[in-house]
């Protein structure tokens, strides 16, 4: 086991983070969250985040790593941003704000600027406007 990385897994801030979200501190999630959460904000993929945890040693399925990603989403740990209909960023910032997509290399960047949106239709009966997302697509001038 000379070359085998250690496991981030096992962070005590991971598992009171979980905790708090209402998530059972499994030995899976300890580890996805500790990748997630340990370098401030950061806009991942599942297979991003899922090579991250083979790099480190800790083989999960990437099934393991999208059920988690969604689980952490409804907890409210992370906010998910659709980009494409089949290409999904999780967002480790969640207070509100919007973003750039770079069309060209896929990259997600936060928009620093407050971004308003006017003119919202009426939600149904019964409900409520949660959230807007707003997604500005760029590419080279």
């Amino acid at each position: 086991m000379a070359n085998r990385k250690r496991s981030p897994g096992g962070s005590t801030k991971a598992s009171e983070r979980l905790r708090v979200a209402g998530l059972r501190p499994t030995r899976q999630r300890r580890l996805l969250a500790d990748l997630l959460f340990q370098h401030g904000h950061r806009h991942v993929t599942a297979e991003l985040l899922h090579q991250e945890a083979k790099e480190a040693g800790c083989p999960v399925s990437l099934a393991t790593v999208y059920n988690a990603l969604h689980q952490f989403t409804d907890a409210g740990l992370l906010q998910q941003v659709i980009v494409e209909p089949s290409q999904s960023y999780f967002d480790t910032n969640i207070d509100p704000h919007q973003h750039f997509y770079d069309e060209e290399d896929g990259r997600l960047t936060d928009i620093s600027a407050h971004i308003s949106v006017s003119g919202l239709p009426q939600p149904p009966k019964g409900t409520k406007i949660a959230r807007v997302d707003v997604v500005v697509r760029i590419r080279r001038s």
